[in-house]
């Protein structure tokens, strides 16, 4: 069998995989005790080494789905970082990737087995290596897409009320978004559909449960149509002038 490219270096591509949930009002991300050296015992994003015959979104599927148990997560390539000293153990290019979850739906026993914890974006501890520079990169690119795309949905149940809603925005734009706004053009996209039954634990009065109409929302992308909505941006346009 002729080899090719045997004058040429050879490298390790590592995949690393930025994890985000919503719980409790807040964002968050899921991260682990590294088990092994180097950086035994020092929080890590989750991450494995690029399989022979896998492709990047392969060996991504595959590690997300060994880490929560999930299957058919939204999932989009953030980024590659390759400083040739990112990784005292070996010369490795890693390929980023950030996904969202419904924290209700992740297999929190099998996340516990490989020590993971979700923690909130407000109180991430250092990372090894480049992770922190990962996470950060991740964060930005998510605040810019949920403007324009209603990707926020991954993160919550299947059934939700418009308070669980804002406070998810609210969360991951890091401003704080007017009421009758939001919900003006929320309720405008047409995306939503109002269950006939209400979360009665926030309040006496209750708030309806809605759900969002995915099907809906792909026929009317096919026909042009664009989600959008607006925030302040203020913070968004700071972080894009810096990156």
């Amino acid at each position: 069998m002729t080899r090719y490219y045997e004058e040429h270096d050879h490298h390790l591509v590592a995949l690393d995989c930025i994890i985000f949930g919503f719980d409790e009002g807040e964002l968050k991300l899921l991260l682990l005790k590294r088990r092994f050296e180097p950086a035994l015992g020092e929080w890590s994003l989750m991450g494995g080494f690029l399989g022979k015959t896998e492709s990047l979104d392969e060996a991504a599927y595959r590690i997300l789905h060994q880490l929560t148990g999930l299957s058919n997560i939204y999932m989009e390539q953030l980024h590659s970082f390759g400083d040739v000293d990112r990784d005292p153990g070996a010369r490795t290019i890693s390929v980023a990737y950030y996904s969202l979850i419904k924290i209700d739906d992740n297999d929190r026993k099998l996340a516990e087995e490989h020590g993971a914890e979700w923690v909130s974006i407000h109180e991430i501890p250092l990372l090894i290596f480049d992770h922190s520079k990962m996470f950060e990169r991740a964060l930005i690119a998510l605040r810019r897409k949920i403007a324009h795309e209603p990707i926020g949905f991954e993160l919550l149940p299947v059934k939700f009320t418009l308070p669980q809603l804002q406070s998810l925005y609210e969360s991951i734009c890091q401003e704080q978004l007017d009421k009758r706004n939001f919900r003006k053009q929320i309720l405008d996209t047409g995306l939503l559909v109002k269950l006939n039954e209400k979360d009665k634990d926030s309040s006496k009065k209750g708030a309806f449960y809605y759900k969002f109409d995915q099907k809906k929302y792909q026929k009317l992308a096919g026909q042009g149509f664009l989600f959008q909505l607006k925030v302040k941006r203020e913070q968004l346009i700071k972080e894009i002038t810096n990156n």
